[in-house]
């Protein structure tokens, strides 16, 4: 690690409710308690993120905070990987997946105590089709409704439910070849889920017993659903019991290769993705440091 004393905050204004002056005079007043340089940074377009995160790297940085959501973090953890510069989170999201995952806590105040560095490790993190991942991505109906919640001009879990509600019936089961780590099956799915953390956000556990450093990746196939089986299997999203459901099937793989024969929409982190008809999933072990709670021992 570096042994520098600066830090850099990315912060997204338009993650979740939006952006406060307050954030930025917390930030300003931990660091200067703790004698730290600082340099905050607003993200500008799409991608600006990953520039930012670069140049921490090229700066020798000691930590670039994501401030935002998944999308934000995403983009930090592109310009960190597989250097020393240690990503910081500090959630301001909708779901805050990844966050939630490593207890990481959502006031402000506290997700500022990561500044001493007191507990720091090596992580996980996944590529799609060439693409970064750090929490869980998927293709089928999430990306379907992930597209749909790009264009609302609401964010937000009641939104979000919303979306998959009035969607849930006319989204059409596809079928493809999955080969998992080098077994193939022919499948008619309703979604598939790579899962690095264990939730999609808001405590929504897709793959419970996910585990950000076991070098493996948590493959969740869901079979299509009645109306009675969908909100049963919202029920056990929440509970945390989804390893019990009949309609969808668990593994974990270092690689997985996904082949439809028509255009499927998939998403990143959440963020809404396109669409193909191919997709190469592969895990990059221990690629990313990051700053965790001081009490947190097992991710």
């Amino acid at each position: 690690m570096s042994d520098c004393n600066k830090i850099l905050f990315i912060v997204n204004k338009y993650s979740g409710t939006g952006y406060s002056p307050a954030v930025e005079k917390k930030i300003l007043t931990q660091c200067t308690k703790r004698n730290l340089e600082c340099a905050i940074e607003f993200t500008r377009e799409p991608g600006h993120g990953t520039t930012l995160a670069k140049m921490a790297v090229e700066n020798k940085f000691k930590i670039a905070f994501a401030v935002g959501g998944d999308g934000t973090v995403n983009e930090v953890a592109q310009g960190l990987l597989n250097s020393s510069v240690v990503l910081g989170i500090i959630p301001k999201g909708s779901g805050n997946g990844l966050a939630r995952h490593l207890k990481i806590p959502l006031s402000i105040n506290d997700a500022l105590l990561m500044l001493d560095m007191k507990n720091i490790l090596q992580i996980d993190t996944i590529h799609i089709n060439d693409r970064l991942s750090v929490n869980v991505s998927g293709v089928g109906f999430d990306g379907h409704i992930a597209e749909l919640f790009a264009r609302d001009g609401k964010r937000g879990l009641l939104t979000y439910g919303k979306l998959v509600i009035t969607q849930f019936n006319k989204f059409k089961s596809f079928e493809c070849e999955v080969e998992v780590d080098g077994v193939t099956t022919m499948e008619n799915l309703f979604s598939i889920s790579f899962a690095n953390s264990s939730q999609f956000g808001n405590n929504a556990y897709i793959a419970p017993t996910a585990s950000l450093c076991d070098q493996l990746i948590d493959v969740c196939l869901v079979n299509k659903m009645n109306t009675l089986q969908g909100f049963q299997f919202v029920r056990r999203l929440f509970n945390r019991t989804l390893v019990q459901s009949k309609i969808i099937h668990f593994s974990q793989a270092r690689e997985i290769k996904i082949i439809t024969n028509n255009e499927i929409p998939f998403h990143i982190d959440g963020e809404a993705a396109g669409a193909a008809t191919e997709f190469n999933v592969k895990i990059n072990p221990l690629s990313l440091w990051v700053a965790i709670p001081e009490n947190i021992h097992s991710i």
